[in-house]
């Protein structure tokens, strides 16, 4: 929700969960990646856990960014092109997109699953955190969409096509 518009309902205590995490990510990845540089080039030194520290959070801030989008739309659309099918296609184009994304999210969260298994056995070099926190976020990420799109699926929700922008 970019614009303020007081018709519309308050963000649900989720989205703004999301937007809290997402919000600390970028934070304590700018203070960290500014703290290095100004260690780097004003003192010849920097901090050795700042890369791998921004990676994991710019890692989890991206996936909860795609989740936290879902529920309300944000993901990229099609709206000239299914604006054309009529209300029949629609819904029916509506039943194929929902499975579409349902079997994304099994895939993703099939292959990040493999990856947290496989990093549960191992730590980063510096920070010492279990690599498996690297994945996790895309198995989060895919639980959280699939089911998502399985509840509008079951309540046949209609798309929403009321995007402001023309092209999408």
């Amino acid at each position: 929700m970019s614009e303020h518009d007081p018709t519309m309902a308050p963000p649900h205590w989720s989205q703004k969960l999301a937007n809290v995490a997402m919000g600390t990510c970028l934070g304590v990845m700018a203070c960290a990646v500014f703290l290095n540089v100004v260690l780097r080039y004003g003192f010849g030194s920097g901090l050795a856990a700042s890369e791998e520290l921004s990676r994991l959070l710019f890692v989890w801030m991206v996936f909860i960014g795609a989740a936290a989008a879902y529920p309300l739309g944000e993901h990229m659309a099609f709206t000239s092109l299914l604006a054309q099918l009529g209300p029949r296609g629609l819904k029916a184009m509506t039943v194929v997109i929902r499975l579409l994304v349902v079997l994304a999210c099994v895939l993703l969260g099939w292959g990040a699953w493999q990856q947290v298994v496989v990093g549960m056995g191992s730590h980063s070099v510096v920070l010492g955190y279990p690599v498996a926190l690297l994945p996790l976020p895309a198995l989060l990420c895919a639980l959280a969409m699939g089911a998502t799109a399985l509840v509008e699926l079951v309540r046949n929700q209609p798309l929403d096509l009321g995007h402001t922008a023309e092209v999408e």
